[in-house]
């Protein structure tokens, strides 16, 4: 089975939800997911080093608009302007921060 979102939903001001086709609810801060963007103005391409600092990241900070990149990523514009990363769902569900994915890191 492919990994894919069947529902996501705001959970409140800071908190996101997803459930997943195999039936997992995903849980997720919204300041941490814009500070795991991969982009290549948030992370160097080359060595993969963050150049998005926490301090840059407003704590109020929330998403705008969502929507699907093909059957494989979500593309979210952020409430500080930034809008060119792709979170995969496999990218986002390793960023799962539930307490059964808390657990098992």
């Amino acid at each position: 089975m492919t990994l894919a979102p069947l529902e996501l939903k705001q959970l409140g001001p800071g908190h996101l939800g997803i459930v997943w086709n195999d039936g997992h609810q995903s849980l997720f801060n919204v300041r941490n997911l814009r500070l795991k963007c991969r982009c290549a103005n948030c992370v160097d391409e080359w060595t993969r080093e963050q150049i998005l600092t926490e301090e840059a990241v407003p704590s109020d900070i929330k998403p705008r608009k969502i929507e699907s990149v093909g059957r494989y990523a979500l593309k979210v514009e952020w409430s500080d302007g930034h809008d060119t990363g792709f979170y995969t769902f496999e990218h986002l569900r390793a960023l799962c921060e539930c307490p059964l994915c808390k657990s098992s890191r």
